[in-house]
């Protein structure tokens, strides 16, 4: 028993580390934490007490796991295709004939509220202003064009 022991708190270690455990639910959480106390109890010679708690928990996961594979993501007949250029909008909440005043516009006051210096995420800031080159590049190209529509 010590050996789950070892292998559930590798588990959560490793939950925490890739960053999953911040996509789990409460439930989860505490379902993870029940399944540990539950191995330690095992493992330190109260099996009696351990071993329904982990087979609670091992149920609970098989369970979830059950119904996460039952659920398949229905296509929307409507939706148009998502495009680099649609999500890069959507990231800087502007319209479709948006000029390059409002996308620069956009984008500073955006950035001003995500910056890294401002405690924000290094990551985020880097896909706002990937979406802001682009956007740009796309108004150039439309007004190259003589088009102001998408």
């Amino acid at each position: 028993m010590g050996l789950v022991a070892c292998a559930l708190i590798g588990l959560a270690i490793w939950l925490i580390w890739t960053g999953r455990l911040q996509r789990m639910t409460a439930k989860d959480g505490i379902m993870l934490g029940v399944g540990l106390v539950g191995a330690i109890l095992a493992a330190k010679g109260k099996p009696l007490i351990g071993a329904p708690s982990l087979g609670a928990v091992a149920l609970y996961f098989a369970m979830q796991g059950r119904r996460l594979l039952g659920k398949r993501p229905t296509p929307r007949a409507f939706d148009p295709p998502e495009t680099d250029i649609n999500r890069a909008r959507a990231l800087l909440g502007l319209a479709a004939d948006a000029d390059e005043a409002e996308i620069r516009a956009a984008h500073r006051r955006l950035i001003a509220s995500v910056h890294p210096d401002r405690g924000g995420s290094e990551a985020l800031a880097a896909q706002i202003n990937s979406a802001r080159d682009l956007l740009l590049k796309d108004c150039a190209a439309r007004t190259s064009r003589g088009t102001s529509d998408a």
